[in-house]
């Protein structure tokens, strides 16, 4: 963690997405970053590699039914967490369909957020719902049947929700597979925009120009529509590269 912290200050990185164990957070805040994006679970991590298990049915999945409350519950503590440690924005993510379908799973997901909604706003806390992809390969395997696979799906439900503390994070790579016409729908909904996610086409590789995605166009449309939050790198370098050098390179492509 000591390492990647020294890495990202020195690129001139601000924020660490998915930094979500509370014991990372002092040596981060050392540093000058910021958590960007928490996770309700966590348990892997930066400096824990590997992911916590996502929990019993229902568990961080806003459009299947949280069978217990359980989800809800931690999300709530973890709204207070975020609040006390100026952390901006928790991610929410939609499930998979399996038996339930899109409507139902929209149902699901507004009246899940409107109950939480509330105490967001009053920490001044961000919840953003991220699209995943349906089943394409060229990267990390993604999952059969995403809830919210297409951008329109989770622009109703926040449309719906209607609070300021809740938004869509962006993953521009799962995007590009689904729908594409990104540029379009950036102008056009940015204030329902809270969170971004880059990674490159097809592979989720680095996001320079060996990839279909022209980035520097996408980073100047994202900035002329006024757009202030974190655009956070998610995507692994492609075999051979001097990590720390592509990375270097993509951070100037956002920061255009």
């Amino acid at each position: 963690m000591d390492e990647t912290c020294r890495m990202a200050a020195a690129l001139g990185i601000e924020g660490l997405d998915f930094a979500s164990d509370p014991a990372d957070w002092p040596l981060i805040r050392q540093y000058g970053l910021t958590v960007s994006l928490l996770r309700v679970d966590y348990g892997g991590g930066i400096s824990r590699p590997g992911r916590a298990p996502a929990g019993p049915p229902g568990w961080n999945a806003i459009g299947t039914p949280d069978r217990d409350g359980g989800f809800e519950a931690a999300l709530r503590e973890r709204i207070d967490a975020a609040a006390a440690n100026r952390i901006p924005s928790i991610i929410v993510t939609c499930g998979e369909r399996g038996a339930i379908g899109y409507d139902e799973g929209k149902r699901n997901a507004i009246a899940f957020l409107r109950r939480v909604a509330p105490r967001a706003e009053a920490r001044k806390v961000l919840l953003v719902m991220e699209n995943i992809n349906t089943g394409h390969t060229g990267g990390p395997p993604a999952p059969p049947g995403s809830m919210f696979d297409h951008l329109p799906w989770g622009l109703d439900v926040a449309t719906q929700v209607g609070s300021p503390s809740v938004k869509l994070l962006v993953d521009l790579y799962h995007a590009q597979l689904m729908d594409g016409n990104l540029t379009n729908f950036l102008r056009q909904h940015m204030p329902l925009i809270g969170h971004f996610h880059t990674g490159g086409v097809p592979g989720r590789h680095e996001i320079d120009e060996t990839q279909e995605l022209n980035y520097r166009h996408l980073a100047t449309t994202i900035a002329d529509a006024g757009f202030t939050g974190f655009v956070s790198h998610e995507w692994t370098p492609s075999a051979g590269q001097d990590k720390v050098a592509v990375l270097r390179k993509c951070v100037d492509i956002i920061d255009v």
